[in-house]
């Protein structure tokens, strides 16, 4: 929101009209302990309040009518637990009903007989008679009288219905707050950006992503907060980014003698000219001496997966052991069976690692990785598993990240404790560029 200055690390209890009692109820119910917390916790929806139906104008069909009237009397119907408070409503066009089942005692003691109320709720006909069940019931005045407003609606529990705090309290304190507020809330994105995508200021979005006054100031108000968002996500993966390229240290791998043995005795095809293009990027990224984080776009079919093996034969032919993981089994099977006759062919040792695979086969499988005896391993989720160490991993590659998540692959990188490994990350969602930077903007693309 903003480098968050001491004003927004006040507790919600010294806020005008909460205390400590009230905002006991909100740490608890909705984790919301600072102004911070309060002012970030923004509507989920909101309801249009800039239109009055009258009692004649209602159907069944409307979601929900607002209509101001007057409430001549009421009276209450039934016996113990089955008593209700009907209010009969006029607006000189009509009349309905109002009913409650609940909180009659409060009622009888602050309704105002013969008072003018704005009422809104959903409205049912029944016996040729319209009535709204429990509805929002405000005193008329001056400035209730005109409507025009969209109302926020706040997630709120049971609890805090019980004790009669409503959407329509906590944008009273949101406004009690932002009133506060407005000196302190600083921008946060720069000039230049709020020009080019013609972004309102952050005192404005935040003022009317709780208090709008009409659609175009909510569209602005979410807009505006939701460009914020996307924007530092961004700036976040792109900063990691760069760290990782200037601080984590990859492997170096020179020699292709392996890779080179592959083209000229088992390739079963020539290569596309986009694979070769790929390819001499990622050899390059090999050779850097920095971490590789790429992602490999490509439809099924395309040849992701021999690309992915030249790369697995160039860390191997250096000394390294690679690794590829799939979300599924049914995957995990395609990419060793289609791998193994190559590898085998050539003299590397290549297993297969998921949930099927037996006690005493991941016992095989754990020493050999631990002494460098197995070259190749593809596998499921089972690769993360704890006991899985190897003796020097230098390449990960990961089919359908998105089935996987970021801490996921993290927990691969430390399978390597000297030296994070390089990661490739397999894809065949096909998705334009930009989008794919901004999926996995931490990832060279």
């Amino acid at each position: 929101m903003t480098d968050r200055p001491a004003f927004f690390e006040t507790r919600i209890e010294f806020l005008r009209g909460v205390g400590p009692q009230r905002a006991a109820l909100f740490n608890l119910e909705l984790g919301l302990f600072t102004y911070a917390d309060l002012i970030q916790h923004y509507p989920f929806r909101y309801e249009d309040r800039t239109r009055f139906y009258t009692v004649a104008e209602l159907t069944e069909a409307l979601p929900a009518a607002q209509i101001k009237g007057r409430l001549r009397h009421w009276e209450l119907v039934g016996e113990g637990p089955k008593t209700r408070l009907i209010g009969h409503f006029s607006d000189g066009s009509g009349a309905m009903d109002l009913v409650w089942f609940q909180g009659i005692s409060w009622l009888e003691k602050n309704l105002r007989r013969d008072g003018e109320y704005v009422v809104y709720g959903k409205p049912v006909a029944f016996g040729g008679k319209y009535s709204i069940t429990h509805p929002e019931l405000e005193i008329l005045t001056p400035e209730n009288e005109q409507g025009g407003h969209f109302q926020p609606v706040y997630n709120l529990t049971e609890k805090l219905r019980r004790r009669h705090i409503e959407s329509k309290v906590i944008a009273k304190m949101q406004r009690t707050l932002l009133e506060l507020a407005l000196p302190h809330i600083r921008e946060t994105l720069p000039e230049g950006l709020t020009q080019k995508y013609r972004l309102i200021g952050k005192k404005e979005a935040l003022w009317h992503i709780h208090l709008p006054a009409d659609e175009t100031s909510l569209h602005q108000a979410r807009r505006r907060l939701k460009f914020e968002e996307l924007f530092y996500n961004q700036f976040r993966l792109i900063k990691q980014k760069l760290i990782r390229k200037t601080d984590y240290a990859g492997q170096v791998f020179p020699r292709t003698d392996l890779v080179t043995q592959f083209y000229k005795d088992h390739l079963p095809f020539e290569l596309t000219g986009a694979q070769k293009r790929v390819i001499r990027e990622i050899f390059e990224d090999l050779r850097s001496g920095k971490q590789m984080n790429r992602l490999l776009q490509g439809d099924v079919g395309s040849g992701k997966t021999i690309v992915a093996f030249i790369a697995m034969l160039l860390a191997v032919g250096n000394g390294a052991q690679a690794c590829l993981m799939a979300p599924t089994e049914i995957l995990s099977d395609q990419h060793y069976h289609g791998l193994k006759p190559y590898a085998e062919a050539m003299g590397l040792r290549i297993v297969e690692l998921t949930g099927s695979t037996n006690k005493k086969g991941r016992r095989i499988i754990h020493e050999g990785l631990l002494d460098g005896s197995i070259h190749l391993i593809v596998g499921t989720h089972a690769l993360l598993e704890d006991p899985v160490q190897f003796k020097n991993l230098g390449l990960c590659i990961i089919d359908e990240q998105h089935r996987f998540g970021v801490a996921q692959r993290a927990r691969l990188w430390a399978k390597n404790p000297e030296i994070y490994p390089h990661v490739l990350v397999m894809t065949a969602t096909p998705i334009p560029r930009t989008l794919a930077m901004t999926l996995y903007g931490d990832l060279d693309v």
